[in-house]
């Protein structure tokens, strides 16, 4: 959907739910820290997290959920880490995907993924077909995301096009088809966007929680649509 599309689906149908919340899921290693826990632990209790959220996100009518999990420039952490972080993507798919595909779940991966091992490649990929004709939420995971990548990516797809618009380039963006984000929620009290959706975001209510990602539950996701519902969206009108 274009955003002059979702601009006037807006205006008619009232703001209560957002169609599109999107999540920068910050804070594990704090939360980890606090504790006096390895790294590993935050990231184990960040995935408690998803499954907390993705499943109260359903119950309570969100349409597309976007969760950022893995940010291009994540590459720079050191080996280990990222290590442990592949290998919790891979236990996710394994134990999760079930769930999500009998609870109708559409799985969407925006990102490269070209930087992935083969195998994990495999997973994801298989995952996303499994989950392709569901007809409930979508649940979008960025990997290897970057915005300012996408939107090179999505240049380079449209070069040589006769007409470059609006239109056309969200067509070629990592979301095509989904509609613009109506809240973006970034936890662990910072408060950037860190590449995150730039395009898709350009007329998002914006929320900064200090909750730390792995204490991000379904009262906080709750409290979150209580504070959009309060907010009166004009995007540039009056």
């Amino acid at each position: 959907m274009t955003l002059a599309a979702a601009r006037s689906v807006s205006a008619g149908a009232g703001d209560a739910i957002p169609r599109h919340v999107a999540i920068i899921m910050d804070g594990n290693g704090r939360w980890a820290k606090k504790r006096h826990l390895p790294r590993i632990a935050g990231h184990r209790k960040g995935i408690e997290a998803v499954r907390t959220v993705t499943r109260a996100a359903r119950d309570l009518g969100i349409e597309v959920l976007t969760l950022y999990a893995f940010s291009s420039e994540n590459w720079r952490r050191p080996a280990e880490e990222v290590g442990d972080l592949m290998g919790l993507l891979r236990r996710f798919i394994q134990s999760d995907l079930d769930e999500l595909a009998d609870a109708g779940v559409r799985l969407r991966v925006i990102g490269d993924l070209s930087a992935f091992a083969p195998d994990l490649r495999a997973m994801i990929d298989a995952a996303i077909a499994r989950t392709s004709g569901n007809a409930g939420q979508t649940l979008a995971v960025a990997l290897n995301y970057g915005s300012q990548d996408e939107m090179v990516r999505a240049f380079g797809r449209l070069a040589g096009a006769k007409t470059i618009d609006i239109a056309a380039i969200e067509g070629a963006l990592d979301t095509a088809g989904l509609p613009p984000v109506d809240l973006l929620i970034r936890t662990s009290g910072e408060q950037r966007l860190s590449n995150f959706m730039l395009w898709q975001a350009a007329y998002a209510e914006l929320l900064f929680v200090d909750t730390l990602w792995p204490d991000f539950d379904r009262d906080a996701l709750a409290a979150a649509l209580d504070a959009f519902g309060r907010r009166e969206r004009r995007f540039g009108g009056l």
